[in-house]
């Protein structure tokens, strides 16, 4: 049905007032209020996008049929020129009709001042220059972008707010401009690309690959049980863990449905495995996961870096902050100032027990309103559930309790197999904990955005198993779509397109990177005790010792 209706900006920030979900796709105006809560993918991702562009983030998270079906959710075309407005998820504000209002964002031709001028004034800029009676107390260093979530903290809390403002004012100066045309050249380029990545065949699943792995998890399952019948708990255990971590790589792939490309298929792949093999929500994950594509490393929004008391990757982690996945607000306390500053140390121990909190996590999320319950997703979450307490009765039950003889070797049996999936873990968070988590504003486009907040883990190519092949992250957050075992290839023309953008491509290798997230533990726990200083300075003298 042709749709002659047509919306300026204005318009649309009037519809949003009203309580509308709008989205702008090729430049339509689409409605998604009745589709929200039936939306496969979760509620949050769509709220992400209410008053934006979000034609390229459709385009790479779903197939044409799909992205065919969303012309019933046209209610008009966009006229006159268009500028990202803020999310109200995210804080934007909205005038009903033509006002006097402004809205939180500006246009994009000067996005890059008005970024600069939401975290810098005139003072603060003054104060850096002075010389201060305190040399210690002056900041330096590559540092994220301060909280726009704002709330009553003890006076206890340390102030990142000058810290904060360094690090937008530096990073700015790394990448490329924030204005209309160096951004839209960005995008022109990138979609260019993504019509080679598709005419090319990188999304064809190559099943060759799954059959070697799917052999390579059979004899680790097959060593498993004759292990544990031949009373070699402990190495049992080992390879239990490994069989874990092996198989959770294509579970991946399905939840990004990038084995068969079908909803259906992919979903229950994805269940079966993460699910009632390793007693993993794959709702959660899947939800947790696909906002973290959207939002990557934005410290208010991003779950995946929201590991406060215990970590804080950015300073903006110093102090209270509201996270938008979870609607609960992380207070800094004791146990946060007390654990941040040995972070460095404790990083991998804890990543050494993490999966229980990903049980916990796990089923928070099935028994949350998150979970999906209606449109077409509406029966994994009973199918996720069922499954899990399959895995519970055969993994606590049958193995635990019945197989294994003695409660030390019971103990042991747990410890060793959730160890063993450390490697896992801490891959996980490599390529995302030390890179930026400032917040460029909404001008800045989809693809800088992923490559400025992601890093790659370089590895010679018969290591590819131990990783996944998702040491590619960068690449895989470029196209998500994209099977894990074209992401090799598929780099070389992501290094070609930010060569022809200007825009950094971090790559580190292994060790390297574990050097990198060490380094930035290290950094962000020495910018604690700086402030800490910094304030108990300006309680004795009265002066900030800033400059």
């Amino acid at each position: 049905m042709l749709i002659s209706k047509t919306y300026t900006r204005d318009d649309v920030e009037g519809l949003i007032a009203a309580g509308g979900i709008i989205i702008i796709h090729q430049g339509h105006v689409l409605r998604l209020n009745h589709w929200l809560d039936r939306h496969p993918g979760g509620r949050l991702v769509v709220q992400h996008m209410v008053g934006r562009d979000a034609t390229d983030e459709i385009s790479i998270y779903h197939r044409s049929d799909v992205i065919r079906t969303m012309d019933r959710y046209r209610i008009g075309r966009l006229s006159g020129t268009w500028s990202n407005f803020t999310p109200p998820i995210r804080g934007g504000m909205f005038a009903k009709g033509t006002s006097d209002t402004t809205p939180t964002t500006l246009d994009a031709s000067s996005a890059h001042a008005e970024a600069l001028s939401k975290f810098f004034n005139p003072e603060i800029l003054t104060s850096r220059k002075k010389a201060s009676s305190n040399p210690s107390c002056s900041f330096h260093g590559n540092v994220p972008s301060r909280p726009t979530h704002t709330s009553q903290v003890p006076s206890e809390e340390p102030n990142n707010t000058r810290i904060v403002q360094q690090a937008l004012e530096d990073e700015m100066d790394q990448y490329p401009s924030l204005d209309t045309k160096t951004q839209q050249a960005i995008v022109q380029r990138y979609r260019d690309l993504h019509d080679r990545v598709k005419i090319d065949g990188y999304y064809a699943c190559q099943y060759r690959e799954y059959a070697k792995e799917l052999a390579r998890y059979l004899s680790i399952f097959t060593l498993f049980i004759v292990t544990l019948r031949a009373g070699w708990f402990l190495t049992s255990a080992a390879l239990l863990g490994l069989f874990w971590h092996q198989i959770m790589f294509t579970a991946h792939d399905a939840g990004h449905q990038g084995i068969s490309h079908n909803f259906v298929i992919d979903t229950l792949v994805g269940i079966f495995i993460a699910d009632l093999c390793c007693g993993l929500s794959m709702g959660w994950w899947k939800s947790s996961h696909n906002v973290h594509h959207l939002v990557t490393n934005h410290h208010e929004h991003d779950p995946d870096i929201q590991n406060s008391p215990l970590f804080a990757t950015s300073p903006s982690f110093l102090g209270t902050f509201h996270s938008s996945y979870y609607d609960f607000t992380f207070l800094w306390d004791r146990v946060a100032e007390l654990a941040i500053p040995y972070q460095r140390y404790t990083y991998y121990p804890i990543m050494g027990i993490a999966r229980f909190n990903l049980y916990l996590l796990s089923w928070l999320h099935l028994l949350s309103s998150r979970s999906t319950t209606l449109g077409a997703a509406a029966w994994t979450r009973p199918t996720e559930i069922c499954f899990m307490l399959i895995y519970w009765f055969l993994f606590g039950y049958c193995l635990i309790w019945r197989s294994i003889p003695t409660w030390t070797l019971r103990i042991l049996f747990v410890l060793v197999s959730h160890i063993i999936t450390m490697p896992l873990h801490v891959q996980i968070t490599l390529s995302h904990w030390s890179m930026s988590t400032s917040d460029f504003g909404e001008a800045e486009s989809f693809p800088q955005h992923q490559l400025r907040t992601t890093m790659d883990v370089e590895c010679p190519a018969w290591l590819d198993f131990i990783h996944g092949g998702l040491q590619f992250q960068a690449v895989h957050h470029l196209f998500p779509g994209v099977p894990r075992h074209n992401l090799r290839r598929l780099q070389q023309l992501v290094i070609q397109f930010c060569e022809e953008t200007n825009i950094r491509y971090k790559r580190l290798g292994f060790v390297g990177a574990n050097k990198d997230v060490l380094g930035k533990l290290g950094e962000v726990a020495g910018q604690l005790d700086l402030m800490i200083k910094c304030q108990k300075h300006m309680a004795e003298t009265g002066e900030s010792g800033l400059y």
